[in-house]
């Protein structure tokens, strides 16, 4: 379209680019609620009237392109000729598509990936070096871009996967056999299945540590467990979970489990386990999570175990939550010595939303307002809707891998608890989650000074007096980690940071290995600090952070004691870990 047919709404003509830019944006977005409500072809029709309002700039990238376009074509063609040399366009690192030996030995292959990496890579390129345009709007353009170059990647396709041809050849057929078996089961599923559900049973093979539920409510069943020491720390921890998925990631098996870990160490142990909502719980809002949820949970541990206050720990949005609840508790309670919370921990927990990563592509007005929309009328925001959403940011491992794997190889999902939690997924209620999307992710209101007001109290992060272990991962695309350690300029609490190797669950779900598995820095953090300078200056180990959380919970956790009983009059068994919530469909 030429830049001066654009029309005004006034009826001018726009006849400078910038007018004419600003125009096109108009008319996009009067349209995008109803035409692309998630936000996926806005950004990829503006990157390219972008390019066509700036020649200049597009034709010097056309340029380069043909230059290089022109190397790979003579590379191409010495290589169809017999000549061996090294690839001119190499795969990531961590891109295992291609690691078959075939892709690089095989001329006709090796040159089919390198041209679809040499056009994947060019179109990213373009994306992000677009002129006049938003970095938002470009990382915008360039995730959906790269969605649909890695759906039409050669190995996704029998014919132009030689791996699949070759299983199809030495099994007479029968891996194609096996595969269409496995994508009915997907299609019956509703999903492309990570591992299967039927290897799996909660409270038989995982989340086996024994405990009782002692209290339970509308919103929350509370886990004491067991204790596994004759003497235990007298300051309880209570574990906020997030609600997004079942509880029982930090309980999978006895010998991944942070739960036995943390009772082996001798210390109390309460986790929140949430109950998966239903459309009559539509009306449920944050301050109910707040004050029904972590609230009742820290009461109900203080009053079980004698204790005036208990070290309270949150994973994920969980921690999110409990943020919000150290800034309130500090708004309700004048002295320090009062706040039920003596300390706390944070494991990759987001409370500055300004940078969320890739999950900022699905979160604009127009997608929130129709996310908002379909809550509405159902009364919930279905998990498996969450879970595609995380999925689809890291494409290439949590989707195309096991169609070829299970499609095409005929290959079954071997089994894997961490993936079979992470296909468990709960409801979010319609009032809260709205809440949350607007009011964290939109708005960005929690670092604002009292312009949150959560169950009748104006709060702000900087009343937090409660020292602070916070826990992130390096490789961490759900809540990536130079954000998270944003926390450290608003608590003026002394702060432990640690970072781990790996990612959102697998830095997390960590435990002691000999060989070490993976790594972590830690060191003081301070309000004067950004992500990379604390980096610089921390210490770096092998193994698993959870020796040092230990090291810096004993000494803050009291004197050794009599384990408390597990439960009360006041508090009765009941039910047996891991409960009845844990279980709702």
């Amino acid at each position: 379209m030429n830049p001066k047919d654009l029309v005004l709404p006034s009826g001018e003509s726009a006849r400078d680019p910038g007018t004419a830019w600003k125009q096109w944006q108009t008319l996009l977005e009067r349209e995008q609620s109803m035409l692309d409500p998630i936000g996926m072809i806005a950004p990829i029709v503006h990157a390219h009237a972008a390019w066509l309002l700036h020649p200049q700039e597009l034709s010097e990238w056309m340029a380069r392109s043909t230059q290089e376009l022109f190397a790979l074509q003579a590379h191409a063609g010495r290589r169809m000729l017999g000549i061996s040399e090294d690839d001119v366009v190499l795969p990531n690192a961590d891109d295992q598509r291609f690691a078959d030996p075939v892709w690089t030995q095989s001329a006709g292959w090796d040159v089919l990936k390198q041209y679809y990496l040499f056009f994947t890579r060019n179109v990213q390129d373009a994306l992000f070096q677009t002129p006049g345009l938003a970095p938002k709007e470009r990382r915008r353009a360039a995730f959906w871009w790269r969605k649909s170059l890695n759906m039409v990647a050669p190995t996704n396709y029998f014919l132009t996967n030689l791996v699949a041809v070759r299983k199809a050849i030495e099994t007479n057929g029968q891996s194609l056999v096996k595969g269409l078996d496995e994508l009915v089961k997907d299609l019956r599923a509703g999903t492309v299945r990570m591992t299967s559900p039927e290897d799996f049973e909660v409270g038989s093979n995982l989340a086996t540590t024994p405990g009782e539920v002692v209290f339970r409510n509308r919103l929350i069943e509370l886990i004491h467990y067991t204790p596994m020491t004759h003497k235990v720390q007298e300051v309880p921890i209570v574990i906020v979970m997030p609600w997004i998925n079942k509880f029982y990631v930090l309980d999978l098996t006895p010998k991944k489990s942070m739960v036995q870990y943390l009772l082996k160490q001798g210390f109390s142990v309460f986790i929140v386990s949430w109950k998966n909502p239903t459309a009559d719980m539509a009306g449920v809002s944050f301050d109910d999570y707040l004050t029904d949820g972590v609230d009742a949970a820290v009461n109900v541990a203080r009053e079980i175990t004698g204790a005036p206050r208990v070290h309270a720990a949150g994973y994920c949005i969980g921690g999110t939550l409990l943020a919000t609840y150290m800034a309130w508790l500090n708004r309700r309670h004048e002295h320090e010595k009062d706040v039920p919370v003596a300390h706390w921990t944070l494991f990759t927990t987001m409370t500055d939303f300004q940078s969320p990563g890739d999950i900022e592509v699905f979160l604009d007005e127009g997608s929130v307002r129709w996310i908002c929309s379909n809550m509405r009328t159902q009364g919930y925001l279905d998990g498996r809707e969450m879970a595609s959403t995380f999925r689809l940011m890291r494409s290439n491992s949590l989707i195309w891998h096991y169609v070829v794997h299970s499609w095409l190889y005929g290959e079954r999902p071997p089994p894997f608890d961490v993936l079979y939690w992470n296909m468990d997924t709960t409801r979010m209620p319609a009032a809260m989650h709205e809440f949350y999307l607007r009011e964290m992710y939109l708005n960005n209101r929690l670092i604002k000074a009292d312009s949150l007001v959560i169950a009748g109290e104006p709060i702000s992060l900087e009343r937090i007096r409660q020292p602070l272990y916070a826990v992130s991962a390096e490789d961490d695309h759900v809540a990536p980690w130079r954000q998270t350690f944003r926390i450290n300029q608003w608590v003026q609490a002394p702060k432990r940071y640690v970072l781990s190797s790996s990612g959102h669950i697998l830095g997390i779900v960590n435990p002691p290995a000999k060989p070490p598995k993976r790594k972590f820095w830690v060191g003081a953090a301070h309000r004067r600090h950004t992500a990379d300078v604390w980096r610089k200056g921390a210490e770096e180990h092998d193994g698993t952070w959870w020796e040092d959380w230990v090291a810096w919970l004993r000494p803050q956790c009291g004197a050794l004691m009599d384990p408390p009983p597990i439960s009360t009059g006041d508090f009765p068994k009941l039910d047996d870990a891991p409960g009845t919530y844990v279980l709702e469909r």
